[in-house]
């Protein structure tokens, strides 16, 4: 890229932490580290572990003493990072949070504005973003049109032109698919080359990044629990972080057995279907598949292949653009077959829907509240209603939390409370967009578990991925959607 390189930020941590307002226990604590200027650093820990509160901290976006608590220090080239206006850019885990204006051009210069570059600067920069991260629209394409995988690499593309001194990315390729994973990895890795910036990188899934990174840095209980680098850090203490939920290279997850039975009867068939959002053009076209009881559906394919808009459709949120979708007399019951006809009460014990975004479906003030919503709808007796909470909340290590504003969890919380919150209503058919983002090996186990059991008790898994171990490990049928012609 063009320009002058930023300088390189120092980062330091001095027994560092912080606890939200609405949470009783603390983030994080104790955390000790110095990250020298040019650093590559991969961030590690169990959901849950406070990775996401350190980056939102070194941005300087953690809020003030009304948002939460914080002791220790947290440093930028030796100023409290709160204060470093500009030298530090975040890429976040929800890419929608971070879409601020309606055209793509606009919004990749949104940053570069407000930093006060010049004019012409500013549009060179977006062009050389846009096309290191190959999102490949034009500038006045609606930022509302983009998937969620672009609109991943939206926000990547605008923080590069920022230059920033240190790039913080939280979990950036988990909207991904395999050929994005790889673009974005090679345009943070290019953008480092030429600027000399400093990287934190947060991901679950680590192949990716440990040809770009120098060191790791492991958040647990007590702050760092392991330093160093990649070699020594997942060759010396790999068992023991495997087991407290790191992805380990080499130590898979665990995997359910396979179906305790062959797939039944079709709840939905979908025949020469067409999916668009509303009121503009279909983005998949001529599907034909079946949703079977005690099975599992996987829907594949490349970023803005019409993945989530298919998931939408069959979920009754979106009518068919074309074509016919419908539902068995097993599943519609006195509903008709339609399911884009039903009520909001009608679908909350036939098909529930799991969003790409978790905060798309959040209602409540706290996670017990959010889990009650559902049961709440159907005038369940409040004595049913407590049992089926209480079990959710165990089955998906939510118990600590269950006074927590939602808002506040990591991503990888908020998205077992999303999941947990559809399955409170025990519907017939699942349908869940990316299910195992931000999880750890250890609840990407036991949500895979969970669904598995759903499934081999008689409900319809629809899975819309970029996971294919989640593919495997539920016995799916995988239905492959291509880019529009």
């Amino acid at each position: 890229m063009d320009g002058a390189a930023p300088r390189p930020a120092a980062v330091e941590a001095r027994g560092w932490g912080w606890r939200h307002a609405s949470r009783a226990a603390w983030a994080l604590r104790s955390v000790s580290f110095r990250i020298d200027p040019g650093e590559r650093v991969l961030l590690l820990g169990a959901s849950g572990s406070g990775k996401s509160t350190l980056l939102h901290g070194l941005a300087g976006v953690l809020g003030g003493d009304e948002e939460g608590e914080s002791e220790g220090a947290l440093l930028l080239d030796g100023a409290p990072a709160s204060g470093a206006r500009g030298r530090a850019g975040l890429v976040l885990q929800d890419p929608d949070s971070q879409v601020i204006l309606a055209r793509v051009g606009d919004d990749a210069a949104f940053g570069c504005e407000n930093l006060g570059v010049p004019r012409d600067e500013i549009w060179q920069r977006v062009a050389q973003a846009l096309d290191a991260v190959g999102l490949d629209v034009p500038l006045d394409r609606p930022t509302k049109a983009l998937s969620g995988g672009q609109k991943q690499r939206l926000a990547l593309a605008g923080m590069l032109a920022m230059r920033p001194g240190l790039v913080l990315l939280d979990e950036p390729t988990a909207n991904l698919d395999p050929v994005g994973v790889a673009e974005v990895r090679d345009a943070v890795g290019a953008a480092l080359e030429t600027t000399g910036a400093t990287l934190v990188v947060v991901e679950h899934r680590l192949n990716v990044w440990l040809p770009l990174v120098s060191r790791v840095i492991v958040l647990g209980e007590g702050g760092v629990v392991a330093d160093g680098t990649p070699e020594a850090v997942l060759g010396r203490e790999g068992p023991r972080l495997a087991a407290a939920g790191v992805w380990v290279p080499g130590i898979p997850p665990s995997f359910p057995p396979p179906p305790a039975a062959v797939p039944g009867a079709p709840l939905l068939t979908a025949r020469a279907l067409s999916v668009a959002r509303v009121a503009q053009h279909p983005v998949a076209s001529a599907i034909d598949l079946d949703v079977r009881a005690g099975a599992a559906l996987a829907i594949t394919g490349p970023n803005g292949s019409g993945k989530s808009t298919l998931g939408l459709t069959l979920a009754g949120l979106l009518p068919p653009a074309s074509g016919s979708l419908v539902a068995a007399t097993e599943l519609a019951g006195d509903a008709g077959p339609a399911p884009i006809r039903w009520a909001s009460r009608q679908l909350l014990t036939r098909i529930g829907t799991v969003f790409q975004d978790p905060e798309h479906q959040l209602l409540a003030k706290t996670v017990r509240g959010e889990l009650e919503v559902g049961p709440h709808a159907l005038g369940l007796d409040p004595a049913e209603t407590t049992a089926r909470v209480d079990e959710l909340l165990a089955r998906l290590r939510l118990e600590k939390l269950a006074r927590a504003n939602p808002y506040t969890l990591s991503g990888g919380e908020k998205r077992r409370l999303t999941v947990a919150a559809s399955l409170a209503t025990r519907p017939r058919v699942l349908v869940l967009d990316e299910p195992t983002f931000g999880q750890d090996a250890r609840t990407w186990a036991e949500l895979v578990a969970l669904l598995a059991r759903l499934r081999d008790e008689g409900s319809a898994i629809v899975a819309i991925t970029h996971d294919l171990d989640v593919v495997e490990a539920l016995r799916a049928d995988e239905y492959e959607l291509g880019l529009p012609a």
